[in-house]
């Protein structure tokens, strides 16, 4: 075991929500699969609320797993803040997402460590054979279609929560409200280099989904603030500002025009095309007065928040066994990479 304030080279993070059957397969696997990469490691699971004995099923696994750690978070937050959580904990230098309901394949980690390795900032599973009723499938099928044509990136599968990412990746990345969906879009705003990856996929063995039928207008909502975000750094006031100015401009020179048509003309009647342009500048009024109070609002509450912990498990580093070998990685085969999604490494 390294000390304590080591950083080890692969850390792997779970957000949980009443995974309590599943993390007792999920853990010890993805032990043995880490152990067999012979680089150092720690796993942390991030107890979103639960409710079913997920945090005594950790606290257990812990005491076999010195390299677990785990945060329960105070109650269910949802996806994307149990995620923002854990990269601010997680201390590897490739940060690998999965699911706790045991759907993803931990023999395909190494693979997905590879493909970072080989200039990737961010490696995206794609669940081409999905175990999912078809009520899950086709929606999915549509969402990463739609995602895909609007935003330029072409990826098949957004959502798939197995993920790898280089650290910067995770440190730059600003998650809030569900845009856990929409994490590849995020990066490859930022200049990251994007690729996917097929990955094996298996039926639920426990539980069941915990997204619901809102999870569609939610995802959609998102895709639009991501698209008014998706220039840089844009804050709302810029977002909002610019159709409010275009709005203003038009309807101050409408009315130039017909304040001109009352000096030369000595008289104006009412005319649709006036009311149109008094329209137009009150629009333009209120869009920019919406885009300094979203301003206001979205900085302090929505960039870098943090939630509340309720309670933390300790763990360190795992050493690599002696004698395993450092080079024993899966082929790469198959792998499919957007080599043009975004700017070289920084």
């Amino acid at each position: 075991m390294t000390p304590e304030s080591a950083s080890p080279e692969i850390s792997v993070l779970i957000p949980a929500w009443n995974e309590a059957e599943s993390l007792r397969q999920l853990i010890p696997a993805l032990f043995r699969v880490l152990e067999s990469t012979g680089r150092t490691h720690e796993i942390l699971v991030v107890d979103d609320g639960s409710t079913d004995g997920t945090w005594e099923t950790v606290l257990e696994l812990g005491r076999s797993h010195p390299a677990l750690s785990a945060l329960a978070l105070r109650r269910n937050f949802g996806k994307s803040a149990a995620l923002a959580t854990g990269f601010l904990e997680c201390r590897g230098r490739y940060i690998v997402t999965m699911d706790a309901d045991l759907q993803d394949d931990p023999e395909e980690l190494p693979a997905m460590i590879r493909e970072l390795e080989s200039g990737l900032d961010l490696v995206s599973g794609w669940k081409r054979q999905r175990h999912d009723p078809i009520t899950k499938t086709w929606p999915s099928r549509f969402f990463n279609r739609v995602t895909a044509s609007v935003t330029g990136i072409r990826l098949h599968d957004f959502n798939c929560g197995f993920k790898a990412y280089r650290r910067e990746v995770c440190e730059t990345i600003e998650l809030y409200g569900e845009m856990h969906r929409y994490i590849p879009v995020l990066a490859h705003r930022e200049g990251f280099r994007v690729g996917e990856r097929e990955v094996r996929h298996h039926a639920r063995k426990y539980g069941r989904s915990k997204f619901g039928p809102s999870r569609f207008l939610n995802g959609f909502l998102d895709l639009l603030e991501v698209m008014f975000l998706a220039g840089g750094r844009r804050t709302p006031l810029h977002v909002f500002g610019r159709w409010g100015t275009a709005l203003l401009s038009v309807g101050l020179a409408l009315n130039l025009y017909f304040a001109v048509v009352w000096v030369v003309e000595r008289h104006l009647r009412v005319r649709p095309l006036l009311l149109f342009a008094v329209i137009l500048v009150i629009l333009g009024i209120q869009f920019i007065s919406i885009g300094l109070l979203a301003a206001l609002i979205h900085a302090p509450q929505t960039r870098g928040r943090s939630y509340p912990v309720r309670s933390r498990l300790g763990g360190g580093a795992a050493e690599p066994e002696a004698g395993l070998d450092r080079g024993g990685l899966a082929s790469s085969a198959g792998v499919r990479r957007d080599r043009g999604l975004g700017a070289d490494r920084r």
